[in-house]
């Protein structure tokens, strides 16, 4: 590019301790040798001429952005560029919906401008050639610049499995792009990393593959197994089996079953009951745990984990979830309903016992993230994990979710707990890997 000029203010200048007047300025995976004007201005701001903006990519509007300088290299970083990674499709009006999350998108897109950043939603289909970012109420589409980091919401395991999205991660790889949750856990692969700790034992259900001799040997330990999909979500075609006077039961999350409950039942009869709605999909078998419950409705809660810019695991939020009527699971999905875990547990035990059941939940949690944080490939900065109260009060881990629903914190809040710990742990891996980028 021939010379471009661009007006700094001296307050700026000086506390970026800026020392020439031609600097490298990168935002994003773009890099341009700008020379600095300094003017005296209010503000500490910098001017970019309509030509710099296009060369980013960047659409022409005021921007907050964290500015890091590295007199070494004469390297001044602006940003970060946020990409956020999801499948959607356009409504009647030709206007993109991001699903279960695009309320949090636009939430985030306020966060971020707030803290200083900017956001774009994209499909990894469409990765490099156009995103959406938020202006004046609606999501335009543009050509945009490669992101700092990506944050991984993709709805669909399928899709994770696609050559296109194994594509779309060898990409990032070769632009040294961090991709956080980069796939969904499963729960067989989670209840292996955790089993192996020997102080967790305790806090773990019995879990097994399903096969009939494993069910038969469960079923003759446990008074109440679930059998679950192992890469199933949202409460979603989960069994629960439990002996009634020597017979068994049988309830079904299955949506489109006929039938949701079966009962006095040979366990021979249960097995051919399941076998054509397993479909040879692997399944897994867990230890029915006797939970405390919430008037008599099936009770459990949902911790969500986030890492900070120290990357360091904290518990963000902590909600209980309460199944609807007739139904086995909590899942908000699924017409369960949500409250402050601290009324849930004032149900069954004294305010004083309940803080520090709702204590032990959080230490749980966090050594659960921290294990599969170590343990899962990639990098993972957000978990939800779910955990049991049993009627000792002892927690017990369910699951754990790496990409857990936005649904379960207070949406009055203007910038929910869990948005602002992801816009502060990706706003520390796009300043790590510049760094990283820049001293290599």
């Amino acid at each position: 590019m021939s010379d471009i000029f661009a007006q700094m203010s001296s307050q700026l200048f000086t506390l970026l301790r800026l020392e020439k007047h031609q600097v490298k300025i990168t935002i994003g995976k773009k890099m341009v040798k700008v020379n600095i004007r300094t003017v005296e201005m209010s503000a500490a701001e910098i001017h970019f001429p309509e030509n710099l903006f296009q060369h980013f990519c960047l659409p022409i509007q005021p921007y907050k952005f964290h500015a890091i300088y590295k007199k070494e290299i004469n390297s001044l970083f602006l940003g970060p560029i946020i990409g956020l990674v999801t499948d959607f499709k356009n409504n009647k009006n030709d206007q993109p919906h991001f699903g279960s999350i695009h309320n949090f998108c636009e939430e985030l897109h306020h966060g971020i401008t707030e803290k200083g950043g900017f956001l774009y939603i994209f499909s990894y289909l469409n990765f490099s050639v156009q995103g959406y970012y938020f202006d004046a109420g609606i999501w335009k589409p543009a050509e945009l610049p490669l992101p700092d980091v990506i944050y991984n919401r993709i709805h669909s395991r399928r899709m994770e499995f696609g050559k296109e999205y194994q594509l779309f991660r060898q990409k990032l790889a070769e632009l040294c792009i961090p991709l956080f949750n980069d796939r969904f856990l499963s729960k067989w692969e989670v209840h292996e990393h955790l089993i192996h700790e020997n102080h967790l034992h305790s806090y773990i259900p019995d879990t097994n593959i399903f096969t009939k001799d494993n069910l038969t040997a469960f079923a003759e330990k446990y008074e109440t197994l679930f059998i679950k999909p192992v890469h199933g979500s949202q409460g979603r075609n989960i069994f629960k089996m439990y002996k009634e006077n020597n017979l068994y039961s049988l309830e079904s999350s299955v949506t489109s079953a006929a039938e949701n409950k079966f009962t006095n039942l040979s366990f021979e009869e249960i097995y051919c009951l399941l076998k054509p709605w397993l479909n040879n999909r692997i399944y897994i078998i867990q230890q029915g745990i006797p939970l405390l419950t919430y008037q008599s409705r099936g009770m459990d809660y949902r911790v969500l984990c986030h890492k900070n810019h120290q990357n360091s695991w904290n518990v963000t939020s902590v909600v209980a979830r309460i199944s609807a009527e007739n139904e086995f699971v909590s899942n908000i999905a699924r017409g369960g309903e949500i409250m402050t875990p601290l009324n849930a547990l004032r149900e069954s035990m004294s305010v004083s016992d309940a803080k520090v059941v709702i204590t032990q939940m959080k230490d749980l949690a966090i050594e659960t993230a921290m294990i599969i944080g170590r343990k899962t490939a990639g990098i993972t900065g957000e978990l939800g994990i779910d955990i049991g109260i049993d009627q000792e009060g002892k927690p017990w881990i369910i699951e754990v979710n790496s990409k857990p629903s936005k649904n379960f914190e207070d949406g009055q809040m203007k910038l929910r707990p869990s948005a602002k710990a992801i816009i502060q742990f990706c706003t520390k891996l796009a300043i790590d890997t510049t760094s990283e980028l820049e001293d290599s």
